[in-house]
């Protein structure tokens, strides 16, 4: 009993110091944004604040704020119509059976190891020529399109598990292609829906480079290429800087603390399965 103890205790012992360890850099950044600049410096960078500083932050949002809801605009559609669109092909690749349907399923899949860098050229060439480049609404599309290989393959490993009977017996009461997927599939789909959702707001929240190349006005731009912008070219305002990268990891964080529960339950439901 007491080797048991030790044991366990051992092993949170180890837990909190990897989180420790994991934390350090958001310790820094939070201490460093509530500095004035007079007192930021590598030597004591560890060091508290002498007091409670907000002038870093709130410069920080007077800066990002335009940027700040830009992403809000660009995320939300984008994540929910790439959810649903993903949601249609995974139905279609695990309930509805075609010739050539695993070996369309694998060109689906090659989208995901495609390096963005590789295609910068073409993608701004195509949104050149239909009126779309430099406009959150191409954006959109862009990442919609991007997000079509994971939310085909996290959406068909969780319809596999539904059995076919059920899907049958909704065709027998006369449910066609979407009747099957809107009173069926649709309403028991949520945890697939909250895993989907989370992983595609995170992903088009955090995304710098192609919000970098496809919106060439900084007016239009999304909070990190804010962020990155912050920095002037002979010298860095670090509380500033600081205060707007915790801006703009806030919202993922808080969504993560919200839904964490029920992103698990929808990977545990089978969401990466399959």
């Amino acid at each position: 009993m007491l080797q048991r103890l030790w044991t366990r205790g051992a092993i949170y012992l180890l837990l909190l110091a990897f989180a420790a360890f994991y934390l350090m850099p958001f310790y820094v950044m939070i201490i460093t944004g509530l500095k004035p600049y007079a007192d930021v410096n590598v030597t004591r960078m560890w060091e508290l604040p002498r007091g409670l500083y907000f002038e870093g932050a709130l410069e920080a949002w007077t800066r990002v704020s335009p940027n700040f809801w830009n992403s809000v605009v660009i995320t939300v559609p984008a994540a929910l119509i790439s959810s649903f669109i993903g949601s249609i092909n995974g139905y279609v690749f695990a309930k509805w059976r075609f010739r050539g349907a695993d070996t369309l399923f694998i060109l689906f899949l090659v989208g995901m190891f495609l390096p963005y860098q590789g295609i910068l050229i073409p993608l701004v060439l195509l949104l050149q020529r239909v009126g779309l480049y430099g406009t959150m609404t191409g954006l959109i599309m862009v990442h919609c399109i991007f997000g079509i290989p994971i939310t085909a393959l996290l959406f068909r490993g969780y319809y596999a598990g539904i059995p076919n009977e059920l899907l049958d017996a909704a065709k027998i009461d006369g449910c066609g292609f979407f009747g099957i997927f809107r009173w069926i599939l649709l309403p028991i789909s949520m945890p697939a829906f909250a895993v989907v959702l989370l992983w595609q707001f995170t992903s088009i929240w955090n995304d710098y480079l192609i919000s970098l190349v496809v919106l060439s006005s900084p007016r239009l731009a999304p909070i990190n290429v804010a962020v990155q912008n912050i920095a002037g070219s002979w010298s860095v305002e670090w509380n500033v800087q600081m205060s707007a990268a915790l801006i703009a990891a806030l919202p993922t964080i808080v969504v993560y603390l919200l839904l964490g529960r029920l992103f698990m339950r929808g990977l545990l439901a089978g969401a990466l399965k399959g």
